[in-house]
């Protein structure tokens, strides 16, 4: 069967081989000197004991008889090959036949390797080895495409985790953002933000040449209500009235806000003195519906609003001071004039 001179040990990994022959003499030889060699070896007489046994524990390598009485080498491989938990076993057939036809028919059934008997020791033991070195190495590779696998699926988990933390981050900021730029009472646009807009407007309508109105109203008799009522009933009073005059505003960029404890401030960019007039003219006409009872005023039995509107087009000679100063002025008319009125700013002559 086997031609052998001093067999040379080497590092075999612990692997375990499959000898299958039906011839038992055969197998056992076979079996006894790669076990020198340092393989573990197992044995099987027939194809169907090959494939049953591979089944139970499936070894690293098959050294498989072609010529079998029950079932040919061919078949056996061919089932293993079929089988996805088998298909990755490397088969060498061992064969006294060295027809051309024998050996391609090996190879096309999925055989590894094929070695003619009477084989030298020297010779199958290389075979073996370089096919065990073979296995090892795709192991090898498959285990790092599973931990690369692993790895990309954290690296992309933290990836996500990263991008979560970012957008809470931005959400936070957002709010941030939005809270230092809002009254916390009536969650109008605050002192801070209304000095933004109202210079970021005068200097965007400076170079379109358009018009910048103001608006700002007072409820009028406030300290006797708070005196009357008490401050929780006048901090809703303020949270009422900032939800009616927001209710009359249309355009996106138009913005409310508190200007003082119960004054408030309206920017119109865009709108000329007319506009201006008739949103405060429905800003007092709908807080007037809410009824709100003020027993301290003298003017009327609710909540009344005074109200000054001033209106430039912005240019290089003044400033949005200038334009707060008239609004101001305007204001401070209408409640020296009896209050619950609107008075429009008109430039000294």
């Amino acid at each position: 069967m086997l031609s052998t001179t001093n067999p040379i040990h080497c590092d075999v990994n612990h692997a375990t081989l499959l000898v299958v022959d039906d011839h038992l003499d055969n197998v056992r030889s076979l079996a006894l000197l790669l076990e020198e060699l340092g393989y573990h070896v197992r044995k099987a007489t027939s194809g169907e004991m090959a494939l049953e046994t591979i089944q139970i524990a499936p070894p690293d390598l098959v050294l498989l008889d072609v010529r079998m009485p029950d079932m040919s080498g061919y078949e056996v491989c061919t089932r293993l090959k079929a089988n996805p938990t088998t298909r990755t076993i490397p088969v060498i057939f061992l064969s006294a036949s060295d027809d051309t036809g024998d050996k391609v028919q090996a190879f096309a059934v999925g055989g590894a390797d094929y070695v003619t008997k009477p084989f030298q020791m020297e010779e199958l033991s290389a075979r073996v080895r370089h096919q065990i070195t073979i296995l090892r190495q795709q192991q090898q590779l498959l285990q790092q495409q599973q931990q690369l696998a692993i790895q990309n699926c954290q690296l992309r988990q933290e990836i996500l985790q990263r991008e979560q933390a970012e957008l809470k981050l931005q959400q936070v900021n957002l709010e941030l953002q939005r809270m230092a730029n809002t009254d916390s009472l009536t969650q109008l646009a605050n002192r801070r933000c209304f000095d933004e807009t109202l210079n970021q407007e005068w200097c965007r309508l400076k170079q379109d040449h358009q018009p910048l109105s103001l608006i700002l109203c007072d409820i009028d008799y406030f300290k006797q209500y708070n005196d009357c009522y008490g401050h929780p009933t006048g901090d809703t009073c303020l949270q009422q009235v900032a939800q009616a005059i927001s209710s009359c505003i249309k355009h996106p960029a138009d913005q409310v806000a508190r200007y003082g404890g119960e004054e408030f401030a309206i920017i119109l960019p865009n709108t000329d003195q007319v506009g201006a007039v008739a949103i405060i003219e429905e800003i007092r006409s709908t807080v007037a519906t809410l009824k709100i009872p003020h027993a301290g005023s003298t003017i009327a039995d609710h909540i009344t609003l005074s109200a000054g509107v001033a209106c430039l087009i912005p240019s290089q000679t003044a400033s949005c001071q200038d334009l707060i100063i008239a609004t101001d002025t305007a204001l401070y008319q209408a409640k020296q004039h009896g209050r619950n009125q609107v008075v429009l700013y008109a430039a000294p002559v």
